[in-house]
C-alpha cells in the first residue's frame, strides 16, 4: 500500500514538473515585440544596422510588423503604446515615429512636424496625425527630391531619395474606425518615411547619395543642391519595392 502510494506521489511530481517545465517554455516563446506592452522606462530608438551585418536579421526594424487586431482597439495598452511613442518623438525632436522603432513590430506610426521643429522648420508645420494598420490607395506620378535623416540613423548622413508628391490612404484610428484622407507636401514625405520603416528598414537602403547635415546646409544655402524640388526619373524612390493599395500584409509575404 505505501509502494503505490510512493509511486503515485513520484508521478504526481514528475507529471507537475512536466507541466510546469512546459509552462515555463511556452512564456519564454511569447515574442514581446509583437505585444502591445511598453515600458517606458525601458525604452530606446532602435538603430539601423547594415546589410549584411550581424544582429540585423533579428532587429524590429527589418521583420514584418502586424496588424492591430479589433479587440486591440481603444484599449489602454494601445493608448499607453501611442503615447509613449509620441512621447519619445516629441523627446528626440523627430517629425515621425514608428513602433518598430521602439522594438515594436505593429504596423502604428504617428507624424507631426511643429513650426518650431530645429531639424525640419523651414518646412512648415504638419498636424499630429496618427496611422494604424496603413496603406497607401493612390499616388501622384510626380515625386518630390528630399534628403532624409532618421531618428533610427543617428549619425548617419543624410540621404537623398525620392518621394511621390501626394499620397492618398487608409488606416484605423485608436477607436478602430476607418479613416481615409490624401497627405500633400511635406506631410506625405513623413508618411512615406514612417511607413518605409513598416515595410522594413530606412532611407539608408534605399539611398545612393549622402551628404552630412553640415555639408547638406551649406550646399542648400549656396543653391548647389536641389531641394523639395521635382525629382529625377534617376533618383531612387523610398518606398521602391512597395505597390500602391497592397496591404502590408501582402507586400511582406511576397518577401
Amino acid at each position: 500500500m505505501k509502494m503505490e502510494q510512493s509511486q503515485r506521489k513520484k508521478i504526481y511530481l514528475i507529471s507537475l514538473t512536466l507541466v510546469t517545465t512546459m509552462g515555463l517554455k511556452s512564456c519564454k516563446t511569447i515574442d514581446k515585440s509583437l505585444t502591445l506592452d511598453i515600458r517606458k522606462v525601458e525604452l530606446e530608438i532602435l538603430q539601423q544596422i547594415p546589410e549584411n551585418q550581424k544582429g540585423r536579421e533579428k532587429s524590429a526594424l527589418y521583420l514584418p510588423p502586424r496588424r492591430i487586431s479589433e479587440k486591440e482597439f481603444n484599449s489602454p495598452a494601445l493608448n499607453k503604446l501611442v503615447n509613449s511613442m509620441y512621447e519619445m518623438m516629441i523627446k528626440k525632436s523627430g517629425v515621425g515615429i514608428a513602433a518598430n522603432q521602439l522594438g515594436k513590430r505593429l504596423q502604428v506610426f504617428i507624424i507631426e512636424a511643429k513650426s518650431d521643429n530645429p531639424r525640419y522648420k523651414i518646412l512648415g508645420p504638419v498636424q499630429k496625425q496618427l496611422f494604424i494598420n496603413p496603406m497607401i490607395t493612390k499616388a501622384s506620378s510626380s515625386k518630390k527630391n528630399f534628403w532624409h535623416g532618421c531618428l533610427s540613423a543617428d549619425g548617419a548622413k543624410r540621404g537623398n531619395v525620392a518621394t511621390y508628391e501626394w499620397i492618398e490612404y487608409q488606416c484605423q484610428n485608436e477607436k478602430g474606425e476607418i479613416i481615409t484622407g490624401r497627405l500633400d507636401g511635406f506631410a506625405a514625405v513623413i508618411f512615406q518615411h514612417e511607413f518605409r520603416h513598416l515595410m522594413n528598414g530606412t532611407y539608408l537602403d534605399v539611398a545612393k547619395h549622402f551628404l552630412s547635415k553640415t555639408e547638406l546646409d551649406h550646399e542648400i544655402e549656396m543653391k548647389k543642391t536641389p531641394f523639395f524640388e521635382t525629382a529625377s526619373d534617376t533618383l531612387p524612390l523610398l518606398i521602391n519595392d512597395y505597390t500602391v493599395g497592397e496591404t502590408l500584409e501582402n507586400y511582406h509575404s511576397k518577401k
